[in-house]
C-alpha cells in the first residue's frame, strides 16, 4: 500500500495530490499522512465522492487517514453539470472574500491553483477592477492562470481597470477586453461564478 505525506502542505495541496493519486490507481488502498483537521475534513468528502472509505487514525505528526475504495464499485472522476451555455468565472477583485486581505489573495490563488485540477475548466475568466492585478506581472496566480491558458481557457482583463492601475503593460497571460465584451460573455453564459 502506498503512503503520501503531505503534511508539510496546507489545502489545496493534499486533496488534490490525493484525487490525482486515487484516479491514477483506481481501487487500490491508499494512506495520506496530513498535519490539520482541515485536510482531513476535505480528504474525508473526497473519499466519499469517489466511492473509497476513510479511516482516521493519529500519527506522530497530525493525522494517517486509510482510503479503502467500497466493493463493486468503478471510481470515476466527477465532472461538473453543464448549464446551457458557458461557464465563466467573473474575478472582480484581487482577493476571494471581504475579510482579511492577505487570506483572501492566498484563498484566490488557491481557487485558481485548484481550478487547474478539475477535469471541466471554466470557459472563460474575466477580470475586472483590482482582479486584473492577477493576471498582471509580479502575482502569484501567474502559474496558475497560464496552465488554464493552456487548456484553452479565454482569460480576458478588463482594458479601462489595467490603464486606471497603470499595469496596461504588465499584462502577463490573456488579452484585454472591454465592457461590451465583458457584458455579452457574462450575459450569455449558462452560469457565472463570483470567486
Amino acid at each position: 500500500m502506498k503512503t503520501l505525506d503531505y503534511r508539510q502542505f496546507q489545502c489545496p495541496h493534499p486533496v488534490v495530490e490525493t484525487r490525482k493519486a486515487l484516479l491514477a490507481h483506481p481501487g487500490e488502498e491508499l494512506q495520506v499522512l496530513v498535519s490539520d483537521q482541515i485536510s482531513v475534513d476535505n480528504l474525508n468528502r473526497l473519499a466519499a465522492s469517489l466511492s473509497y472509505q476513510l479511516l482516521q487514525q493519529p500519527a506522530e505528526v497530525g493525522f494517517l487517514l486509510t482510503l479503502t475504495p467500497a466493493e463493486n464499485t468503478e471510481v470515476t472522476p466527477a465532472v461538473a453539470k453543464q448549464a446551457g451555455g458557458k461557464s465563466v468565472i467573473f474575478c472582480g477583485s484581487e482577493q476571494m472574500g471581504d475579510g482579511d486581505g492577505e487570506l483572501g489573495l492566498i484563498l484566490l490563488k488557491n481557487f485558481f491553483v485548484t481550478l487547474t485540477e478539475l477535469e471541466v475548466p471554466p470557459d472563460a475568466i474575466l477580470f475586472v477592477n483590482s482582479g486584473v492585478k492577477l493576471a498582471c506581472q509580479g502575482s502569484e496566480a501567474l502559474e496558475a492562470l497560464n496552465a488554464l491558458a493552456c487548456r484553452g481557457v479565454d482569460i480576458a482583463a478588463c482594458g479601462l481597470c489595467l490603464d486606471f492601475y497603470h499595469l496596461k503593460d504588465k499584462l502577463q497571460v490573456g488579452r484585454t477586453t472591454n465592457m461590451l465584451e465583458i457584458a455579452e460573455t457574462t450575459l450569455q453564459a449558462g452560469r457565472v461564478i463570483r470567486p
